[in-house]
């Protein structure tokens, strides 16, 4: 079986993902909010395309879990599912309020949650599957503005971390990805603070989170190669290598932080790998390289 559920399927990484592995044969379904709305052209385009379309709100429990059982139907089974919804934030970090945090969390993390929670059942019956989640290179380390999306990220990093050893056993492997920023329409839908008077406490300081956004612009447009269907291949790549040899952890960067992210990483693998070697658990990593 090579039948794929992407959550998040309209978005800027979930479309061409989409449409790659529509390319290479693979069945895809995707999930959005609403197939109608800002979605509608994109979602005309992937059905055309192949692509079987469900809606799902991953903040909702409900809608989730009849979202999950429609892509199964339509597929009939999968065997792999990409944990690609998301949301960012951007701002000085005093500004956002905790509902502004919720929101960010209720996203990315446990939006991700209720997913597994409706898809697990499936792929552990089966004995065997593959699970990808869009993380980011800011869920290694954080930069300023970003916290509350950082502070996410960081979280599914952790949780990731503790379904590749609970799901071995099932036949389970997982795999992370983490981009660096990609000029997408992610950018324009951003959790962004509204405090105005603590805003005005913080003086000129106050204008550097735009300025920083302007260069970042500015970076990616001098940087044609970092661009979204970057994650397509990545996604691409991952599933031509062999079941159970995968890496849990792949950078996606072409403005020079990805070389830091992934010492980092070699890092931890190595220290995550000689502390469950010394509980004598070593085995629930035995899915990934």
């Amino acid at each position: 079986m090579k039948n794929v559920l992407i959550t998040g399927i309209a978005g800027g990484f979930g479309k061409p993902t989409a449409l790659a592995l529509l390319a290479r044969g693979y069945a895809v379904a995707g999930s959005v909010r609403s197939r109608s709305g800002k979605n509608a052209t994109t979602v005309a385009e992937l059905e055309a395309a192949g692509a079987k379309i469900v809606e799902m709100d991953v903040t909702d429990a409900t809608s989730t879990e009849r979202g999950v059982a429609d892509a199964i139907s339509q597929l009939g089974g999968f065997d792999i599912l990409f944990n690609n919804a998301g949301i960012g934030s951007y701002g000085i970090q005093e500004l956002m309020s905790p509902e502004n945090m919720a929101q960010v969390f209720d996203v990315n993390v446990m939006g991700v949650q209720r997913v597994m929670r409706a898809a697990l059942p499936h792929l552990r019956a089966q004995g065997r599957g593959t699970v990808l989640y869009t993380s980011s290179l800011i869920g290694r380390i954080a930069t300023p503005f970003y916290g509350t999306y950082s502070a996410s990220k960081w979280a599914l990093e952790a949780i990731v971390e503790c379904y590749r050893t609970e799901l071995s056993v099932f036949g389970i492997e997982s795999c992370v990805i983490e981009p660096g920023a990609m000029p997408t329409a992610f950018f324009d839908g951003m959790v962004t603070p509204n405090d105005a008077a603590r805003e005005a406490e913080y003086g000129e300081f106050a204008a550097v989170p735009a300025m920083s956004s302007a260069g970042l612009a500015e970076i990616l447009k001098a940087t044609p190669e970092q661009r979204p269907e970057r994650i397509a291949e990545a996604v691409v790549a991952l599933l031509d290598m062999p079941f159970g040899v995968k890496p849990f952890r792949t950078v996606v960067d072409y403005v020079g932080v990805g070389p830091e992210i992934e010492r980092y990483n070699d890092v931890l693998h190595d220290v995550t790998r000689n502390i469950l070697t010394n509980f004598g658990i070593e085995q629930m990593l035995d899915l990934n390289a």
